[in-house]
């Protein structure tokens, strides 16, 4: 929206090249514009790391394949942790539309463990395959899978310290319109890292173990 302000008298006499009004403009709506435009980026970039698995995927280079590493169980279950963040992220977006701090961030809290649940097993499950031998240098495959899996554990770690930020600030300002508005923002990256995640679990895992 558009604002002018009067200055002072005695500002603009001071100084007789200040200018009589200041205009400000702000799109109401322009940070969420911009952080779909960011989402639309980050797709491109998953959308070039899921083209290069298809591509490398089975090359093993005589070393083990999906079907030799991978642990549906415990996939399952981290995937099962990621998709629960997402629900109870979407009661604490309910609760700030009934303006109940607490609440808000109870929820939130319990999001950012269950987002923690998710990078723990992930990281273990990286360090059984260095362990095995099956590092990202190992093979195509593997490079491949390292990097795909790898930079969207990175985007759930930034989603965390970016909760964990958020919790801050709204224990310092509370439901303020820019935290509700930061809120909106962190809904939307958290959803998106859930969407990529299925196709990881679907594309990667699930395809790698067949054979």
């Amino acid at each position: 929206m558009s604002k002018s302000t009067a200055l002072p008298t005695g500002a603009a006499g001071a100084n007789p090249s200040a200018r009589f009004y200041v205009h400000e403009y702000h799109p109401e709506n322009g940070t969420l514009l911009g952080f779909w435009i960011y989402l639309m980026s980050d797709c491109l970039i998953f959308a070039c790391l899921f083209a290069v698995y298809a591509v490398l995927g089975r090359s093993y280079a005589a070393g083990p394949s999906g079907a030799d590493l991978f642990e549906l169980p415990v996939v399952a279950l981290n995937t099962s942790l990621l998709l629960l963040s997402s629900i109870t992220y979407g009661f604490a977006m309910l609760e700030m539309q009934n303006k109940r701090l607490r609440a808000v961030q109870g929820w939130l809290i319990v999001t950012g463990l269950l987002g923690a649940g998710f990078i723990y097993l992930e990281l273990s499950e990286f360090a059984h395959l260095i362990h095995e031998g099956a590092g990202p240098q190992r093979s195509a495959f593997l490079s491949s899978f390292f990097t795909l899996v790898g930079t969207h554990g990175l985007h759930v770690t930034f989603g965390l310290v970016w909760l964990v930020t958020l919790l801050f600030q709204l224990g310092r300002h509370g439901l303020s319109p820019e935290n509700r508005r930061r809120l909106m923002c962190l809904s939307m990256f958290w959803h998106f890292l859930d969407v990529v995640w299925i196709g990881v679990f679907t594309f990667v895992y699930l395809m790698g173990v067949l054979p």
